[in-house]
């Protein structure tokens, strides 16, 4: 048995419930909540200390999910670890219903910051990571971003905030999916060299497949031991992993949801024969 057993269970039923909420809400933002699963599990089910038990302890670990859209995979491990039955996935997008298009932390327990306008998760986890800092505490923050949210200029001005107040307890994880909103990359804004930039900003920067818990956990590891330096963690992922006609096609970025065959194909992939 493989060692990231346990682990590789809690992404097969975050793809699962991320299916399910999709095919719920008949919308949704598939395609980037799917590429990110292996990282939010490792966040989740491993790294973070941070449980309904301590969710309110101003010493938890932080995690922002700064690309609110692909909040699917943030419900899905938040259901996981018991902060709410998986009956809620049923009310996604709805009116009134604990799970919104996007994180709404006075709706959803477990949520941290209301996010979606790219950019301000990031600098808000900025805030959490200095903040404990000042007060003395040990926790950690973490903050999850999009690729295409790289375009945004908050990012590069957190960045320099970052290193300048040497946030050595603040992990930036980019979900390099080469895909934004309906097109690649490098056809909208070209943002390589990645690791270059985050460099002259003054980051402890990490390149990984962000699907191989291996590395995960490696990359993880060495956040933890800088000194000095905030660290980001690139991670090469793919768009819609896990569901065969989805991967690195741009239309599953979002909006859509799918029925008929191709429903009936993504259930079956995720390991569930019907819509529960």
């Amino acid at each position: 048995m493989s060692r990231y057993a346990e682990l590789e269970a809690f992404a097969a039923e975050l793809r699962k419930s991320i299916i399910i909420m999709n095919c719920h809400a008949g919308s949704g933002h598939p395609g980037g909540s799917l590429s990110c699963v292996e990282i939010i599990s490792w966040l989740f089910a491993k790294e973070m200390n941070f449980c309904v038990e301590n969710k309110d302890d101003p010493c938890r670990d932080r995690f922002i999910l700064s690309k609110g859209h692909s909040c699917l995979s943030l419900y899905a491990a938040l259901a996981e670890k018991g902060f709410f039955s998986k009956e809620e996935f049923k009310t996604l997008r709805h009116a009134g219903g604990m799970l919104q298009g996007h994180p709404d932390r006075m709706k959803t327990p477990g949520v941290e910051f209301n996010s979606g306008s790219l950019g301000q998760g990031f600098s808000f986890a900025l805030g959490c990571a200095l903040g404990a800092k000042r007060a003395g505490r040990s926790c950690r923050t973490y903050a999850l971003l999009g690729d295409g949210e790289l375009n945004e200029g908050q990012i590069w001005e957190g960045c320099m905030f970052g290193a300048h107040y040497n946030l050595d307890n603040f992990v930036a994880i980019v979900d390099y999916n080469k895909l934004q909103s309906d097109d690649l990359n490098t056809r909208i804004t070209a943002i390589e060299p990645m690791n270059d930039k985050f460099r002259a900003f003054g980051w402890h920067v990490i390149e990984i497949d962000g699907h191989d818990f291996r590395e995960i956990e490696n990359a993880f590891n060495r956040a933890r031991a800088m000194a000095g330096k905030p660290t980001v963690i690139i991670a090469h992922t793919v768009k819609g992993k896990g569901v065969s006609y989805m991967e690195n096609v741009p239309k599953w970025h979002g909006s859509l949801c799918p029925t008929g065959e191709d429903r009936k194909c993504a259930l079956r992939e995720c390991g569930c024969e019907e819509l529960i």
